[in-house]
């Protein structure tokens, strides 16, 4: 070799460099991804000619995206060696030198050696190796080797375009159920609307016109010049976020993690304002692919039409004098070119009449984008539009109609808000779905409440939707409930004033207008109060029911609050939260019917709890005697937090336990949404820390405690508890691993915590400032204090120490955690017994600061 692969290594390192820096400069990324693949070229081309082949009878041949002609700073090379006849050993020697001289320079190579009979029939037999063939191009060597497989490659009997057609789209659709369009930490290359739509796209065209560049298809009349611009501009962006994902990674990396995503975006340019830097970056990713995947649908099915001939085999029905269905699709007539903008709206209108309808055939899809870009201003300034528009919000079919809205941009076309939540992300674990998307499911999740085949769904949830005065309100509500995100300001206020000019313009008269206001405004509020306040205090139901004000507001808002938590996180909604806002829902309706001027007798609720649980017990053979000797050494306030069933269980349990030794007993059953555990033993420091740092590294979440001492110094502390999946724990030998990791940590007199596992890869993308506030005590005795901190292994029991350093002692937890936010609400008192002073407060709170702030991860 004239050069040595540590000189060529450095040149391409160097030559890297040269292109980082014109990246920088925003110099255009095809001359870039150009640029570097010329580089490859000449590599290869000086080493083949040193690795003296040239004299052999055998081709490379660049395949797949080396192939294209356009590298990224790591992507893989891919090499066919084609060869004829026979491979000698001396030709067998030169290429493993050759090749190993490659991975030496530092090249990801992927290769094979084969005849051209190997590389049709294994084409023939691989769709993916067929793919690659068609984007073969001759690096060096035997040219006529080369035409011939080309010959042949384009023959129609090596696949014929109807079956690759039918075998891409397969493919695509195999693909796209794989993963998500919105996902958090999407593919480049995979995910739907990516890079490989686009290159779908061109495969087809290849394989059906025997085109090589997206730029031929104009003249066939399958693109539009505009449309040809849209999908290039796409495909740049796309290709600048891959190359800048390749500098950042370090290697061939097509997916966007989290780890990379802030870097990537600050190499791209972008700068935090209002909105982050990287949320500004994703929002545009996310309204490309979406472009992308809108444009991929209608190419693929005009290919369809033209290699299948399949549109005359659809049956047409008529519909009137301007529409048709052709098949699932609807059809404008000719004539029909949505000139008149409620022509747009119409379209939609009319499929809620045909459930059937799932589409709109790609010839009046191309006429919608044509009328879509030519509009002035937003449609719902149109009263013939608003018109339309209202009479699909108040169909009992309407959110199907808004959902193809939706992905055809109509709904951006009619709401100018709307726009702007479009591609708005949230860099958070929290947030699975872009705003759009998220408010898409949310309406999705509606629609399955007012289905009765979803009933047993969500039974609750089905009933009171189907008893909602007016359903449209709702659906308005939904919309609106999040449309203020990404602007500053708090979105609720500023979403609820989008939605009261909304209502105005729309004629809505004022009780509907205040009602959706209202909604957008405390879309929060339950979801707030079941999973950070507690509901077993009476002041705070009286305060929810004082907020909700009537039965009608709170139907509308648990059904907005349960579609709205299933809709942000597919692993978030859990048994836990439905037992919440159901205990929720139905403590508010008995106030509201009962009338708030009539206050909840404590003591005679003890009184009710204790004599259901005295006659369930004397049924079990537990005497009078044995159940009041015990009840006397607990405080009135534990048969206030337990209904009977776990007065029950707790009972029988110490009663047959009979020794001075810890109790561990965790129920079979589910309670409360989850699993309950039930700890009885002598009070000690640190117990509450020990329990939760032997739960959590058994990777159990901790929802709720209650933690309370009896007259003799002896704690009686439940905790519900679930699997990290949230599913309750139910597994015989789980449950019974759980018992003894617990009593044998609670009989053991240490106050010396484990050591906890490190935190996760997405979690050390993100940083959470710790705040702690001290809320209005609704009930004489606790304190209540909420922390916010960034969640990680063995937060509980730390935060315990913490208490314990302080002299505080818990007497209840609320624990939420939100994506990588712990938001965790704990009932406090000092360890006197009483609330925790000013002084104390402000102690704790410095300590909390503190001691996270500064938490290693």
């Amino acid at each position: 070799m004239n050069n040595t692969a540590q000189e060529v290594k450095a040149a391409l390192i160097t030559q890297n460099e040269h292109l980082l820096d014109r990246f920088k400069r925003k110099h255009n990324i095809v001359e870039l991804v150009q640029c570097r693949c010329d580089a490859v070229d000449s590599l290869l081309q000086n080493a083949w000619q040193q690795c003296g082949i040239v004299d052999h009878s055998i081709a490379l041949i660049a395949v797949g995206g080396y192939g294209r002609g356009a590298l990224h700073p790591h992507s893989d090379v891919d090499l066919l060696f084609l060869f004829d006849g026979e491979l000698s050993k001396t030709l067998q020697i030169l290429l493993e030198t050759f090749i190993a001289y490659l991975w030496d320079v530092g090249l990801e190579i992927g290769h094979s050696v084969r005849t051209l009979e190997q590389s049709i029939q294994l084409g023939k037999d691989d769709l993916t190796i067929a793919t690659a063939l068609l984007e073969a191009r001759l690096i060096a060597g035997d040219t006529k080797l080369f035409i011939q497989l080309q010959q042949q490659v384009c023959s129609p009997k090596f696949w014929p375009a109807q079956e690759f057609y039918t075998a891409k789209r397969q493919e695509q659709d195999e693909r796209h159920e794989k993963s998500s369009a919105f996902n958090l930490e999407p593919n480049l290359k995979s995910c739907p609307g990516g890079l490989r739509d686009i290159q779908t796209i061109t495969w087809v065209s290849m394989r059906h016109f025997n085109v090589t560049h997206l730029e031929d298809l104009v003249e066939h009349g399958f693109l539009e010049k505009i449309e040809l611009a849209e999908l290039i501009q796409c495909r740049n962006f796309l290709w600048d976020l891959r190359f800048a994902l390749h500098i950042i990674a370090g290697r061939d990396e097509n997916r966007l993690l989290f780890d990379f995503q802030r870097d990537v975006a600050d190499l791209m340019g972008f700068e935090d304002a209002t909105q982050l830097a990287v949320e500004q970056m994703m929002k545009r990713y996310y309204q490309t692919i979406r472009r992308v995947m809108e444009l991929n649908q209608m190419l693929l099915q005009l290919f369809f039409r033209a290699t299948l001939k399949q549109s005359k085999t659809l049956e047409v029905r008529p519909i009137n004098k301007r529409y048709q269905r052709r098949g699932n699709f609807i059809e404008a007539l000719p004539g029909v070119d949505f000139s008149q903008p409620e022509q747009l709206l119409e379209l939609f209108a009319i499929t809620l009449k045909y459930p059937s309808i799932t589409g709109i055939f790609a010839p009046t899809l191309r006429t919608l984008r044509r009328a879509r870009r030519l509009l002035t201003q937003p449609l719902m300034l149109e009263p013939a539009c608003r018109k339309i528009f209202m009479e699909i919000l108040r169909h009992p079919k309407g959110i199907s109609a808004l959902s193809l809205m939706h992905k055809h941009n109509i709904m951006s076309s009619y709401l100018p808000e709307w726009r702007k939540i479009e591609g708005q992300m949230q860099f958070d674990l929290f947030h699975a779905y872009t705003v759009d998307e998220h408010t898409h499911r949310l309406l999705k999740n509606l629609d399955r409440f007012f289905q009765p085949e979803f009933k047993d769904e969500f039974p609750l949830a089905s009933i009171v939707a189907n008893q909602l005065p007016k359903r449209g309100l709702l659906v308005l509500a939904a919309i609106f409930h999040d449309i203020g995100k990404g602007r500053g300001g708090d979105h609720s206020i500023l979403g609820s004033r989008d939605a009261e000019e909304f209502c105005k313009l729309h004629e809505l008269n004022d009780h509907d207008g205040r009602i959706v206001c209202w909604l957008v405004e405390q879309h929060l509020l339950m979801s707030t109060v079941a999973q950070r306040r507690d509901i077993s205090d009476p002041d705070v139901i009286v305060d929810f029911a004082d907020k909700v004000r009537d039965n009608d507001h709170l139907n509308y808002l648990y059904c907005l609050t349960v579609a709205d938590i299933r809709a942000t996180n597919e692993n978030i909604w859990n048994s836990w939260k439905d037992s919440l806002l159901k205990d929720l829902y139905f403590s508010t309706q008995r106030v509201l019917t009962r009338g708030k001027e009539k206050p909840i007798d404590m003591r005679a609720r003890v009184r009710e709890h204790q004599a259901k649980a005295k006659s369930e017990l004397i049924k079990r053979g537990v005497t009078e005697v044995e159940i009041e000797k015990l009840w006397q050494t607990f405080n009135a306030d534990y048969f206030l937090r337990h209904n009977p069933n776990q007065v029950v269980w707790h009972t029988s349990a110490i009663l047959k336990h009979g020794s001075n030794e810890p109790l561990v007993q965790i129920s079979k059953h589910m309670s409360r949404g989850g699993t309950e555990v039930f700890v009885y033993c002598e009070n000690r420091p640190k117990l509450f820390a020990t329990v939760m740092a032997i739960l959590d590294n058994k990777n159990i979440s901790i929802n709720d405690a209650n933690i309370m001492t009896s007259k003799i110094e002896y704690v009686l502390d439940t905790f519900i508890i679930l699997e990290r999946t949230g599913k309750t724990v139910s597994s015989s030998s789980r449950i019974q691993s759980l018992q003894r990791t617990l009593s044998k940590a609670l009989k053991t007199n240490t106050t010396n915590l484990p050591k906890f596992k490190k935190i996760s890869r997405k979690m050390k993308s993100f940083t959470v400032k710790t705040k702690v506030t001290f809320l209005p005590s609704t009930r004489n005795g606790t304190t209540m204090m909420e922390l916010i901190t960034l969640d990680r292994p063995g937060l509980l029991a730390k935060v315990a120490d913490i208490f314990y350093q302080c002299d505080v002692t818990i007497v209840g937890a609320k624990i939420s955690t939100i994506g990588e936010r712990a938001e965790d609400f704990f009932r406090l008192k000092n360890n006197a017994g009483q609330p925790l002073s000013s002084s104390q407060k402000e102690e704790l709170k410095q300590a909390l600061i503190k001691t996270l702030t500064h938490l290693k991860h």
